[in-house]
């Protein structure tokens, strides 16, 4: 059976299963912002986020990083599903520097927070193999 499936293409799909000794270990950090502000003024615009980027993320990751651009939504305090355009951060760093990292990281949220009056800035972790 086995073979059967190897012949109908299924190594494309096992193929990260079939080479787990690829790579290094790194954490792999996701970072998402919102744009919308509470105090009734417009969002932030790319303009000010790209010049947040510059000043707060890339001199803390200067080794690099991908920016995704994002629509999120959550549910605020009152209930109501807040929507807006959102920026993703993607972040991957070796594993044996996940506390240094970590800590640049939570700066990086807190400034963003405290600079645009954010509830929060969210943030996801995950252990990955990485090789460049």
């Amino acid at each position: 059976m086995l073979v059967a499936l190897l012949g109908a293409g299924i190594p494309a799909l096992m193929g990260a299963a079939l080479h787990t000794h690829v790579g290094e270990p790194y954490q792999e950090t996701r970072l998402y912002f919102g744009t919308e502000r509470p105090d009734g003024r417009g969002p932030i615009v790319e303009r000010e986020f790209m010049r947040f980027l510059d000043q707060e993320i890339t001199p803390a990751f200067p080794e690099g990083l991908t920016l995704h651009d994002g629509y999120g939504q959550w549910r605020g305090k009152d209930g109501k599903a807040i929507r807006e355009t959102s920026y993703e951060v993607v972040l991957l760093y070796p594993e044996k520097e996940a506390g240094e990292r970590s800590t640049r990281i939570e700066r990086i949220r807190q400034v963003y927070e405290d600079r645009y009056q954010q509830d929060s800035v969210g943030r996801s972790d995950d252990k990955v193999n990485a090789g460049f």
